[in-house]
């Protein structure tokens, strides 16, 4: 009775949203809101990569429906960016990056460390902080965009501050895993205020997967 209910009540939902907002629905529109909502189900069920590849679907019928909203909003989030980017870098000399695409791989050999804000609507991060060289006392790294995927393995060496949001996706912190929507994490590393050398972090994606590993 509980699931027919359910059912009924998702149902008369619908209904009403179709009511409300049917004139600025069209095919590719409903079709594409079913495989979002499916993806979003997906990844609070546990199934990650299905998930994703469901919203991926979803974003390109969206894209292809509702070009001037896809732009419209890659430009708010990208005016976002410049705000957050001028209130956490507090010291000039930082690189400020914005691309269609980016990739980092700095997890394979030593890299030298530098406050950086990047935008980019595809990012994959992979950063080994144990293999990180820092170029100044404190280091602030800005990560914000479309779609993101960030994996981070902490190190002792540094004090590590770490603000993140996720709109749809998932953020892996330790043995804990937080998926669905409006994922949150703030962290601070005990050995923040006595170390020498700092490392904040800020990460804030639309669609994406974050996963922290502690040393």
């Amino acid at each position: 009775m509980d699931k027919r209910n359910r059912l009924i009540a998702i149902g008369l939902i619908g209904v009403g949203c179709m009511m409300i907002f049917g004139r600025w629905l069209g095919f590719f529109s409903i079709v594409a809101l079913l495989f979002l909502f499916l993806g979003v189900y997906r990844t609070t069920s546990g199934k990650v990569k299905q998930g994703y590849k469901l919203l991926g679907i979803g974003a390109i019928l969206l894209l292809l429906d509702h070009l001037v909203l896809v732009l419209g909003i890659c430009l708010i989030s990208l005016g976002m960016f410049f705000t957050k980017s001028k209130r956490v870098q507090r010291k000039e000399g930082f690189m400020q990056k914005q691309n269609f695409s980016s990739r980092f791989d700095w997890d394979r050999s030593p890299w030298v460390m530098h406050s950086l804000s990047s935008w980019h609507i595809l990012g994959e991060a992979d950063l080994d902080l144990s293999l990180a060289m820092a170029e100044q006392k404190e280091t602030v790294m800005l990560f914000q965009g479309i779609f993101g995927d960030m994996d981070i393995q902490l190190s002792d060496d540094y004090g590590i501050e770490i603000e993140a949001f996720v709109l749809f996706g998932s953020i892996e912190f330790g043995n804990g895993r937080d998926t669905g929507m409006l994922n949150r994490l703030n962290w601070k590393s005990p050995n923040y205020d006595s170390s020498e050398y700092k490392v904040k972090f800020s990460v804030s994606y639309l669609m994406g997967d974050l996963d922290v590993r502690l040393s």
